[in-house]
Order: structure tokens, then sequence, then C-alpha cells
């Protein structure tokens, strides 16, 4: 098991077990405004009025669609949040890669643009861990942008290729942005299987 099913695992189970226990504090919710709505709905069924009835069954399904609407509104937002963490987990792990396969992966980044010239920037961090050689690694790949040597701090990983006016943001943040949504779907279907 790599590390990402290993991580992928301790998320779900605490996504699942954190689902249990939400929907645990739901039942019980349930329970007791169901235990109040019976008792007025008992209390109002002694008038003996068709009306009467018919108002305390309304009473009963209000909310009892309450409870459920409420249930569902907090499994979604623990969903959303686990969701939320996974992504930043994912965004952690790439920048924290060991050198050798972080230039890797920036590598792979910097050959989707090598059709286009211009200056590189990395973050302070990138710049100190940066292999000396690699410059020469992007040039053995037809790669005709220069490395620059003053920090982009504004970008957590990743690199920002600028060429005058024009910016190519290959951040790792900017790059999980673009895939977001993609992101979050196989996200959700791996943490959430039914």
């Amino acid at each position: 098991m790599s590390n990402d099913e290993k991580i992928l695992s301790v998320i779900r189970q605490e996504s699942e077990e954190k689902i249990k226990a939400l929907s645990d504090d739901a039942e019980k919710v349930y329970l007791e405004i169901t235990s109040e709505a019976q008792k007025k709905a008992e209390e109002i069924r002694r008038g003996g009025e068709h009306k009467v009835q018919l108002q305390s069954d309304n009473l009963l399904s209000a909310f009892r669609s309450r409870v459920e609407l409420e249930r569902r509104n907090a499994l979604l937002k623990t969903k959303r949040k686990e969701i939320e963490k996974t992504i930043d987990m994912l965004r952690e792990h790439i920048i924290s890669l060991n050198d050798k396969d972080y230039f890797k992966f920036i590598l792979r980044l910097a050959k989707k643009l090598e059709s286009t010239k211009g200056e590189m920037f990395f973050n302070s961090r990138d710049l100190k861990r940066m292999p000396k050689n690699f410059s020469l690694v992007l040039a053995d790949h037809s790669i005709e942008s220069t490395l620059s040597s003053v920090p982009e701090d504004s970008i957590d990983g990743g690199f920002v290729l600028k060429n005058g006016d024009i910016e190519e943001n290959m951040s790792i943040s900017s790059l999980i942005e673009e895939k977001r949504e993609q992101l979050e779907d196989l996200i959700g279907s791996e943490l959430f299987k039914d």
C-alpha cells in the first residue's frame, strides 16, 4: 500500500467515524424531537377532532423533515471539510517531496511549457534546494528558459514563468485550483464510497 493509499485510508476511516458520530447525534436529536412531537400529537389527538389530527400529523412530519435536513447538512459539511483537508494534504505532500522527486515533478511541469521562453521564478525554499545543475537538466530537455535567482515567495511551490508581460503560473496552488473540481470529485468518491 503506497503512502497516498495509506493517507486516503486514514482519512476515509476518520471521515467514516465522524459521519457515524454525526449520524448518531442526529438520530438522538431526531428521537428527542419525535418524542416531543408525539407527546404534543397525543395531546392534540385527545381533542378528538379530525382537523386537530391532521395538524398533529403535519407537525410530526415537519419535525421529521427538519431533522433529516439538519442531518444531511451536517454530513455535507463534514464531507466538504474532509475534502478540503485532503486537498491541503496533497499540496503539502507535493511541496515536501524529497529534492530529487520534487525537481522531477518541476521538470514535468516545465516540459508542458517547453516552447515558451522566459525566466523561471521559484520561492526561496525551492531556490535553496534546487540541484546546482538544474539549468543544464532543463537545457537537456530543450527548455530554453532561464532560472531567476530572485525569489518569488508569493507561491507555495512550483514556479512562475515570466516573459515580458506574459506569466505562466505553474505554482502548486494554481495547479490544484485549476483541477479543483476534478480533485474534489475524485477525493469524494474515494473517501465516501458507499
